[in-house]
Parts: C-alpha cells; sequence; structure tokens
C-alpha cells in the first residue's frame, strides 16, 4: 500500500509540470503554417530598426512588419531580396560602399542581398517590377513608425527556399530634415528620385526561428536575427515529457528506496 501510494503521490507532483512544459512548447501557429522572425537592423546609419513576421500556409505568404525610427510620413519602398537557387545572400556592412561616398546604394547593397523576389506594396502586383511603385508602398507615421500585414500568393520556389530570403526597407534621411531630397544626388535606380528614397534603411535575414507573433510591446532591437532552424513543437513538447518522466522515475525511485530502508530497519529492530 505504502508504495502505491508513492507512486501515485509522484504522478500528482509531476504533471502539473509537464502540462506547463508542453504549453510553453506548444506553437501558436495554425497546424502545417511555418513562421520565421527577423530583425530588422540599420543600414546607413538610419536608426531605422523592427521585426519582421513571415507565415507560410501551403502557397500563401502572411507578411508582417513592424518598424521604426523611419523617415516620418515618407513612403519606404519594401521588398523580399534574396535567391531561390540556393545562394547564400547577406545583409552588406559598411565595405558594400565600394564608391566611398558614405552611402550604401541599391545596387551596391543587391550584390549582398540579391535581387528583388517579392515588393511588398500595400495593394496590386508584387513582382519585381513593383520595385519602384512608391505610390503603392507603406508611409511611416509621423513619428517614423510603420506597420505592414499583406498575404501574398507566392511560387513553390519561394515556399521551398524561405530561409534563402531577405527582408529590407529603403528610405533614409542622411541630412535629418525629415525628408527625401537630392542633397546626397539622385538614386541610380531612377533619376527622378532623389537617392535618398531608395537607399536601403533596414535589412534583416531569415534564420528560421519559429514563432506565433510579432512581439507585443514594442519592436524587438535585438542585434541580431536568431540562428537556429525552426523546431517542430510537437518534437519539443515530447522532449519535454521525456524529461518530465524521467525526473519522475527518479523521484519514484528514491521514494521506493526510503520505503524499503524504513522496513528493512524494522525487521532488524524486531
Amino acid at each position: 500500500m505504502t508504495t502505491q501510494r508513492t507512486a501515485r503521490l509522484a504522478a500528482l507532483l509531476v504533471l502539473p509540470a509537464a502540462l506547463a512544459l508542453v504549453g510553453a512548447a506548444a506553437p501558436a501557429t495554425a497546424a502545417g503554417e511555418k513562421a520565421y522572425q527577423i530583425n530588422l537592423d540599420q543600414l546607413n546609419d538610419s536608426q531605422g530598426k523592427g521585426t519582421a513576421l513571415l507565415s507560410l500556409s501551403g502557397n500563401k505568404l502572411t507578411v508582417k512588419i513592424e518598424s521604426e525610427g523611419l523617415v516620418p510620413g515618407q513612403p519606404h519602398a519594401q521588398h523580399i531580396h534574396g535567391s531561390t537557387d540556393g545562394h547564400d545572400f547577406q545583409c552588406p556592412d559598411e565595405s558594400a560602399d565600394t564608391d566611398g561616398d558614405g552611402i550604401i546604394n541599391n545596387t551596391e547593397a543587391t550584390v549582398h542581398y540579391g535581387d528583388i523576389n517579392i515588393s511588398l506594396t500595400t495593394d496590386g502586383d508584387t513582382s519585381a517590377e513593383s520595385g519602384l511603385a512608391v505610390d503603392r508602398m507603406p508611409k511611416a507615421d509621423a513619428q517614423g513608425k510603420l506597420s505592414y500585414e499583406r498575404t501574398i500568393p507566392v511560387s513553390q520556389d519561394v515556399v521551398d527556399h524561405i530561409k534563402d530570403l531577405h527582408v529590407v526597407q529603403h528610405g533614409i534621411d542622411p541630412n535629418g530634415n525629415k525628408k527625401y531630397d537630392f542633397g546626397v544626388g539622385k538614386s541610380e535606380l531612377d533619376p527622378t528620385l532623389p537617392q535618398e528614397a531608395t537607399a536601403p534603411a533596414v535589412c534583416g535575414i531569415v534564420e528560421g526561428a519559429a514563432v506565433g507573433s510579432v512581439p507585443v510591446g514594442g519592436v524587438e532591437t535585438g542585434g541580431g536575427t536568431a540562428a537556429s532552424d525552426e523546431v517542430p513543437g510537437a518534437l519539443v513538447a515530447t522532449g519535454a515529457l521525456a524529461v518530465v518522466a524521467t525526473a519522475g522515475a527518479v523521484l519514484l525511485g528514491r521514494r521506493k528506496r526510503s520505503a524499503a530502508g524504513v522496513e528493512a530497519a524494522g525487521r532488524s529492530a524486531a
């Protein structure tokens, strides 16, 4: 009887911990959906930063972006850059400024983060041809914050190579006058546009960190993207249960040994 009661007690002690671990490990995304969170870090000393969430459900890609520190009241061209043929592109660093003018223009940066794959417009076409469709790009508010969400049908190549793609937002303000002007010259992409309007402001690399939503309470400001690959929630939960089960077995074993010791001491005393 003592052993059975001890086993029941151990099980009751282990169950709450098991439920807590499984709850923490369960993914917040819908069944069959994969999500990747990335940090958007500044380029060109833009002071911009942000967080992007890419969620795949079949061949539908939902893009959510929360960024800040952008040029207030101005449209910000934004795209998914990168390769769907296995090339490993990265966000550029200061060495990308090959002409030494102090600005990493889009042509210099494209060597590092690849061509436009998807134009993140607010409506209409999302192909590379809409890369400079400024009238259909989101605008930052008066505080330089930008929120964006859109679900876009994508090719199977994008689905298969989502981890090779990057999010880039463009538009900088080197002279701090809170608007785009020709202070640093014309854009090499379109001479009717200022360089400020097309130079990259933030860039983030998809590394494969699985998440359920854009972080609540403000934009993440981490120094880089998560480096771990996506781990299925069910696998994490299974591992958690295994750890808890092992702990329960150890606890039960200790209780059994303690009970056996008490019984042996009783026989010796008799």
